[in-house]
């Protein structure tokens, strides 16, 4: 399906974007290209296949909960801009800085 140039820009239009001559040419040619291929896909038959959402089956990658030690405090809070005792010291979220 080819798009003509009035089609092109109605769709700029409603997207809200401004297209130069040369975008016009550009995506017209582009989104003709897409048309054209949903028609393909239109063409195949899905009788009797059920609609999906997932074309593979989902499976959710986790990995096992294991008990390691602990950083030391002070390797912790090496690299801290700001500390207090074994604390990370930051401003507040809803205050005002100093």
């Amino acid at each position: 399906m080819k798009l003509s140039r009035e089609e092109v820009l109605h769709i700029a239009r409603l997207a809200r974007l401004g297209l130069s001559e040369e975008e016009v040419t550009r995506l017209s040619e582009q989104l003709s290209n897409t048309l054209e291929n949903f028609e393909v896909l239109q063409q195949v038959d899905t009788e009797g296949i059920p609609p999906t959402a997932q074309s593979i089956a989902l499976q959710n990658v986790v990995s096992n909960d294991s008990v390691a030690p602990s950083l030391p405090p002070d390797d912790v809070l090496a690299n801290a801009p700001h500390k207090e005792g074994d604390l990370f010291r930051i401003h507040a979220v809803l205050e005002e800085q100093p």
